[in-house]
This record gives structure tokens, C-alpha cells and sequence, in this order.
């Protein structure tokens, strides 16, 4: 086999269409582009990605680029490792106390307890929420978890989401 012997694959290519030869070559007069508008019209003026003034896509999905969740909480998060390294045994761990030593930096915002590392002493746990693994070390080790009912601020407080139970009670009343 050589050079010259080398052919595409049958079907795999097809012949350009020449656009603007004659009504008889199917593509002539207009050439494809239409009767007028932009499109009919030299390739100037419309730039890549351009919608014909529709909201461009990039703009359509928030997800691409500048979207800020609000309903977003953020927590601060905790690891068992350094709870275990600043707290005596027996103590009551609450976010006052993560931010009077200095694992948090807001004791009034969200505090999350996540379960790296290892814990031997015997602590009760307040957080706003915890990790199966965080509450797992916590237990083993003959400590407790008590979990702090999380204040809602912001648009959380202003759009509450319903639950079923009460949807239920006002499609009764309705």
C-alpha cells in the first residue's frame, strides 16, 4: 500500500456545495442566506455567540458565571482533631467556647462539626450540625452531641419554605 492508494472511507466525504451558481443548481439567486436580514448580508456585524439580540446563553444560566445562591448557609466548620486538642475532659463545647479559643471566628453564625481526625475525650458537643462521622467519634469516645436549632437571617427568614403538614392544613381550609 502506498500514498496513492489511500481513499476515504465510501460516504465519509462529501462534495462542497457552491452556493450562488444559478436557480438550477438549487443554491443560487439568495445563495441559502434568505431574502434580507442580517444573515443575507456580508459576515460583518455579527460576532460569535451573538443571539440576534435574545439573552445570550452565557447570561440564561446562572450556573456559568456570577450566580450567588441565597439560600446558601455557610457554615464554620469544626474538625473533632482540634476540639479533642483545646478542651479538657468533661467540658461543654458550644460556639461560645469554639470562638473564646479560637477555632471559630463568629460565635453567633452556623458552626459544623466534621469528623477528621480522632477524639478520647469525654465532651458534650453543641453544634448546628454534624457529620455521621463526627457524631460516631464523639459517641465512641462517651461523649454526647446536642444539636442547636439553626436562626434563620436574610432570605431564609423571609421565604420560608412550607412543610407538608402545614400545606396540608391550609389546602383543608381552602
Amino acid at each position: 500500500m502506498k500514498l496513492h492508494d489511500l481513499k476515504p472511507a465510501a460516504g465519509s466525504t462529501r462534495k462542497k456545495s457552491r452556493v450562488g451558481r444559478g436557480i438550477a443548481a438549487g443554491k443560487g439567486k439568495t445563495a441559502g442566506r434568505g431574502t434580507k436580514g442580517q444573515g443575507a448580508r456580508g459576515r460583518r456585524g455579527k460576532r460569535a455567540y451573538f443571539e440576534g439580540g435574545q439573552l445570550p446563553l452565557v447570561r440564561r444560566l446562572p450556573f456559568k458565571r456570577g450566580f450567588t445562591n441565597i439560600f446558601r448557609i455557610d457554615y464554620q466548620e469544626v474538625n473533632v482533631e482540634a476540639i479533642n486538642e483545646r478542651f479538657e475532659d468533661g467540658a461543654t463545647v458550644t460556639p461560645e467556647s469554639l470562638a473564646a479559643v479560637g477555632l471559630v471566628r463568629k460565635s453567633e453564625e452556623p458552626v459544623v462539626i466534621l469528623g477528621n481526625g480522632d477524639i478520647d475525650k469525654k465532651l458534650t458537643v453543641q453544634a448546628h450540625r454534624f457529620t455521621k462521622s463526627a457524631i460516631d467519634k464523639i459517641e465512641k469516645a462517651g461523649g454526647s452531641t446536642e444539636k442547636l436549632e439553626l436562626l434563620l437571617t436574610g432570605a431564609h427568614a423571609t421565604v420560608k419554605k412550607l412543610r407538608k403538614e402545614d400545606l396540608a392544613k391550609l389546602q383543608d381550609q381552602g
